[in-house]
């Protein structure tokens, strides 16, 4: 092929891959070789995406879906990752459940055979028991949330439409360890996250977590799974709120192996079921006070709900935008994706007495972590990120003879002899033994040499235990990045109602037996390393008041702010405010309009709830 008017020309060669991305070797070295040919290239594919379809997906529930429309501020800004291309392509998921119902027209398209399994009737399909009050609608719910299709005309669309979603049906029957383990481990080299919304009874008097089998699975899991990055586990932090539970009494929630997620109201008060700990990493919308309109998503018989809820509303929202990031970066391990999760959690005006900074100047809280996951900033740290260091762990005896606990006691311990392994924490573990009359009356908390405390137990008044703690580990977050070194100190105190002694009163309610602290971390110094929050700047000129007036000809300028994409009921054109002008703004669309290409009722590219899209001429009616 000849190039019109240009001295080019088009080879093909049979012996060259289609697609092939390194040079052909002998090809290369004869033309590199010709004193004729004065420049070639082996051409490639590239990919490309039409830059004119839009960000916003059509379906007709999303004006519904307020924690990634732009309805609420701040939302989940799935928008803005959508609108750099994440989507989720090429990411598999599975969500372990009661079940999915793999024919959903709103999950078919993206169903996968080789995700799911029926550990509770041994056999390859997924799909829920019906009848008896179909109360097997949960996992098909959690699915819907990360993987409905879009753009479809049903529903609304999946954090991550573009990911593989499969289902694993366990809970529809007796669990066991080995249930549990076999399902964690799953084709673990093809399934890359596994979301969960299950764990012990959150009845605020159990203390419980993984068997042995399921526990290995965990560790197998994250040291071998994915090719070796590691399995990457979502677990909600649990519905005891109510029962005054704490969820570092749920071995499953406070495993390092896992990411645990917190729930938020769309007003950013808290939900009262919700349960606080610190092994919670960060925060997504569960449900919402204001309006009827829940979380939208699958559901069964074919049908959509807006009225999905809980903390097991929240953890498939961050399975979503964890897929997200891992396609900007396939290349991240699991303890990558949690230093990329702290750094793209933000306090914002998530509610609570108990915001505290620690010791490298991040805002952290037992109720929701580091705050509300923000999509954008996670794929945009994800694209930039460099791995971490091997995972370093020190373990120190901290206490030589059994102690007393009375009514309260303290134990100071200097893990100095950690200094050499670990410069920058993440995860903090306390194994602890110990005696008491009454085990939900005390609390449990650890202080660093940095100052942050951290409250590894609250007071459970349901749990009038007299087991005590035997070898049970407690884990914090709330640690990472500070520098370990130093005294450490742990506190036991009672604070239940003051009947709570021991039945003689010359004995001690309680004695600690065993005390070891856990750290694990790395030997970068990780707080040198610029957070993704303090990337470049996008506005080119801002006015005094410091909202943006310009930000150059690739973003649009918008409510003060430069973003990649319009929101919904806004569409992008020229400023054109003088003919050199190249800046671009969100200008709105026509009130009829839920996302549109112009400013008449005429330029409809999709319509909010309540209205029909008129293809033919581009508008939106009352039905």
């Amino acid at each position: 092929q000849v190039m019109e008017g240009e001295p080019y020309f088009h080879f093909r060669h049979r012996g060259t891959r289609q697609r092939a991305l390194s040079r052909h070797w002998g090809w290369h070295m004869r033309l590199t070789r010709d004193p004729q040919v004065l420049w070639f290239e082996q051409q490639t594919v590239k990919r490309r995406s039409k830059r004119g379809t839009g960000v916003v997906p059509t379906d007709p529930w999303f004006p519904k879906q307020w924690y990634m429309n732009n309805d609420v501020h701040p939302d989940l800004n799935i928008l803005t990752a959508w609108s750099r291309g994440y989507t989720g392509l090429g990411v598999v998921l599975t969500v372990l459940d009661d079940g999915l119902e793999k024919d959903h027209p709103d999950l078919a398209a993206n169903y996968d055979p080789l995700a799911s399994y029926d550990f509770n009737s041994n056999d390859p399909d997924p799909q829920p028991r019906y009848g008896d009050g179909d109360k097997n609608w949960h996992g098909t719910r959690c699915a819907g949330e990360v993987a409905a299709v879009a753009n479809n005309g049903i529903c609304g669309a999946g954090v991550a439409y573009n990911a593989k979603i499969g289902g694993v049906r366990m809970l529809d029957g007796s669990i066991m360890d080995i249930v549990e383990a076999q399902a964690l481990s799953l084709q673990p080299q093809y399934i890359h996250i596994y979301s969960a919304s299950w764990g012990p009874e959150d009845d605020g008097r159990t203390v419980d977590g993984p068997g042995v089998l399921a526990a290995a699975a965990f560790h197998k899991g994250v040291s071998q799974g994915r090719g070796g990055l590691g399995s990457i586990f979502i677990w909600a932090s649990g519905n005891g709120g109510t029962n005054y539970d704490n969820c570092n009494c749920d071995g499953y929630t406070n495993s390092i192996y896992t990411v645990s997620v917190g729930s938020v109201l769309g007003d950013g008060h808290r939900p009262r079921y919700s349960e606080s700990c610190p092994a919670i990493l960060t925060t997504t919308y569960s449900s919402r006070t204001t309006s009827k309109v829940q979380i939208v998503t699958t559901d069964l018989h074919h049908r959509c709900t807006d009225k999905h809820t809980g903390t097991s509303a929240s953890a498939p929202l961050a399975a979503g935008m964890v897929a997200l990031a891992l396609e900007a970066n396939p290349a991240l391990t699991w303890r990558d994706l949690q230093h990329l999760i702290i750094r793209a959690s933000k306090p914002a005006h998530l509610q609570a007495e108990d915001w505290a900074e620690n010791g490298v100047g991040r805002r952290v809280s037992h109720y929701y972590g580091y705050g509300l996951l923000d999509a954008g900033l996670l794929v945009q740290a994800a694209t930039t990120w460099a791995g971490t260091r091997p995972q370093e762990k020190c373990s120190v005896q901290a206490l030589q003879v059994p102690r007393d606990i009375g009514s309260r006691l303290t134990i100071s311990t200097d893990v100095s002899s950690c200094s050499q392994s670990i410069r920058s924490l993440e995860h903090v573990q306390v194994q602890l033994s110990l005696s008491y009359s009454r085990r939900g009356d005390l609390v449990v908390a650890l202080s660093s040499p940095m100052g942050t405390t951290s409250t590894l137990v609250t007071v459970r008044p349901y749990d009038i235990s007299q087991e005590g703690y035997k070898d049970w580990t407690f884990m914090s977050t709330h640690f990472w990045d500070e520098n370990p070194k130093g005294i450490w100190t742990l506190r036991l105190e009672n604070r239940g109602d003051d009947s709570n002694t021991a039945p003689c009163p010359l004995l001690s309610p309680g004695q600690l037996s065993s005390f070891i602290l856990h750290l694990h971390g790395t030997d970068e110094d990780m707080p040198a390393r610029r957070s993704a929050a303090t990337a470049t700047d996008e506005c080119l000129r801002r006015d005094e008041l410091g909202d943006c007036e310009d930000c150059g000809s690739s973003l649009y300028t918008h409510q003060g702010s430069c973003l990649s994409y319009c929101p919904p009921r806004y569409y992008g054109r020229a400023r054109g405010a003088t003919p050199r002008d190249s800046a671009r703004v969100c200008a709105s669309c026509h009130p009829s309009c839920y996302t549109c290409q112009g400013a008449s009722a005429n330029n409809c590219t999709s319509c909010p709830s309540g209205r029909t899209f008129q293809d033919v001429t581009h508008t939106c009616h009352h039905p």
